[in-house]
C-alpha cells in the first residue's frame, strides 16, 4: 500500500518558518514528480511548489516563490518544503503528493497528481 506522510506542520508566528517533510512508503517515487498543495478553509486545493525527479526542475506559486523552496533527497524517498517569512495567508492544511507516471515537468495541475497525504496543518498567527 503506497503512502505519503507529511510532517512538521505547527503554529508560528508572521515572518517564522517551518519545514515540512513528506515520506513515502509503498513504493519508490525517485523517478516521479512530487509537490506540494495546501487547502485553507472554504477554499479549493491550491498549488504550492513541485519538483522533478532529480530536482533540476522545480515550479513555484507566485503567492510562495522567494520564500518558499522545494526539496528532495530521493534514497529517503522523501520531499522536504522550507517555508521562510511566513504570513497568515499562508495558512492551510498542506498536503504532499506524487505523480504516478514518468512526466517530467513539475505541473500545478492537481489532477495529474496520482498519490496523496493526509495532511499538516500550519497555522500562520499575525
Amino acid at each position: 500500500q503506497v503512502q505519503l506522510v507529511e510532517s512538521g506542520g505547527g503554529l508560528v508566528q508572521a515572518g517564522g518558518s517551518l519545514r515540512l517533510s513528506c515520506t513515502a512508503s509503498g513504493r519508490s517515487f525517485a523517478r516521479n514528480v512530487m509537490g506540494w498543495f495546501r487547502q485553507a478553509p472554504g477554499k479549493d486545493h491550491e498549488f504550492v511548489t513541485g519538483i522533478s525527479w532529480n530536482g533540476a526542475s522545480t515550479n513555484y506559486a507566485a503567492s510562495v516563490k522567494g520564500r518558499f523552496t522545494i526539496s528532495r533527497d530521493n534514497a529517503k524517498n522523501t520531499v522536504y518544503l522550507q517555508m521562510n517569512s511566513l504570513k497568515p495567508d499562508d495558512t492551510a492544511v498542506y498536503y504532499c503528493a506524487a505523480r504516478g507516471s514518468s512526466d517530467y515537468f513539475p505541473t500545478s495541475v492537481k489532477y495529474a497528481y496520482d498519490y496523496w497525504g493526509q495532511g499538516t496543518q500550519v497555522t500562520v498567527s499575525a
